[in-house]
């Protein structure tokens, strides 16, 4: 079986468990990491089992034995990094948000396109089967027509030193970081994008810290979502539609990762529980990049839903400086 080789740009956190999922998927291969600092390369790298430990991101990009890159770094510096991949026949899997604006993400995605690699961002809980599952639901007309999506992502985060998610040049905010999922799932579940939005918050240090935000879709849809940093973890989702409605409370991550669920309930109110395997999200994620990298034809889809996004987070952002309702640009 053929195997994508990846190599790591930066030691952040989230690349812990990326790292993990590249190395239990089937079809990948972890071969590197690079890092400003080749003392952290290399003890990043004996601690997840990468062989090669590099003291930039750039001596990745080079090796000619890797095939797709995993961008965890600040979402400032993922459109110079994305591009660079690219233009070095590199894959690129990108965590979220993609960058800082969608002009950003528009350049990304050219740049991989035109050197003929995939491009995929980082939201992960997209490729978890329950996620097929709802969708499945929410397409059978068992709710109706759909009209609502609501959703909540909180979670506590203190402001300390080196916490990128309170710095505005880095790409920080409760918007960009967490209402990234919420917009994405109000995307999916519409299968469209907002003619318009309006959102209000919080800042601190130049970050919104918390918002709250309502967005209009085209066929009296709508949908509204709270994110911040001063709550307890908060992660779930409700499609109501006119004959029923579907809840999952912990889209962004099963809790049980052996028994994901869901529910149904009828216009009555009469539930129904659904379970899903038990996988991890991660490694599906992986597997699914591979398997588009494997084939030689990109996908599509992971590109238009990174920009489509990031329009409606643009916009978000925009309404968020001048407290009014926002309509959202056309790609």
């Amino acid at each position: 079986m053929k195997k994508v080789r990846f190599g790591v740009l930066g030691t952040a956190k989230i690349a812990t468990k990326v790292g993990q999922a590249i190395k239990d998927a089937a079809s990948a291969e972890l071969l590197a990491i690079g890092s400003r600092n080749l003392e952290a390369a290399k003890a990043w790298g004996t601690q997840h089992g990468a062989p090669q430990a590099f003291g930039s991101y750039q001596e990745v990009l080079v090796d000619e034995n890797i095939d797709a890159v995993y961008i965890p770094l600040p979402p400032s510096l993922h459109c110079e990094w994305t591009v660079k991949a690219a233009e070095a026949g590199k894959h690129v899997l990108c965590e979220k948000p993609t960058a800082l604006n969608s002009t950003e993400v528009a350049t990304m995605l050219t740049a991989c396109k035109a050197n003929g690699v995939q491009f995929m961002d980082g939201t992960m809980w997209s490729h978890h089967p329950r996620t097929a599952e709802m969708k499945v639901v929410l397409n059978s007309g068992k709710l109706g027509r759909l009209r609502r999506v609501t959703s909540a992502f909180t979670v506590n985060i203190a402001d300390t030193p080196g916490q990128i998610r309170f710095n505005p040049d880095l790409g920080g905010g409760a918007i960009y970081d967490l209402g990234w999922y919420c917009v994405r799932a109000a995307l999916w579940a519409f299968d469209d994008v907002p003619q318009r939005v309006y959102a209000t918050g919080e800042f601190h240090r130049g970050v919104d810290i918390n918002a709250a935000v309502m967005m209009w879709f085209s066929k009296q849809r709508t949908a509204a979502f709270d994110c911040g940093f001063d709550m307890g973890l908060r992660k779930w989702f409700e499609v109501a539609g006119e004959e029923g409605n579907l809840v999952c409370d912990d889209f962004l991550a099963p809790t049980n990762i052996d028994a994901p669920r869901f529910w149904t309930h009828d216009e009555n109110g009469n539930s129904v529980t659904h379970l899903s395997a038990g996988v991890v999200q991660q490694t599906e994620m992986v597997q699914r990049f591979c398997e588009i990298a494997c084939a030689g034809t990109l996908k599509e889809r992971w590109f238009s839903e990174s920009l489509d996004t990031q329009r409606v987070v643009d916009a978000l952002m925009k309404s968020l400086q001048l407290k009014r309702e926002v309509e959202v640009e056309n790609a």
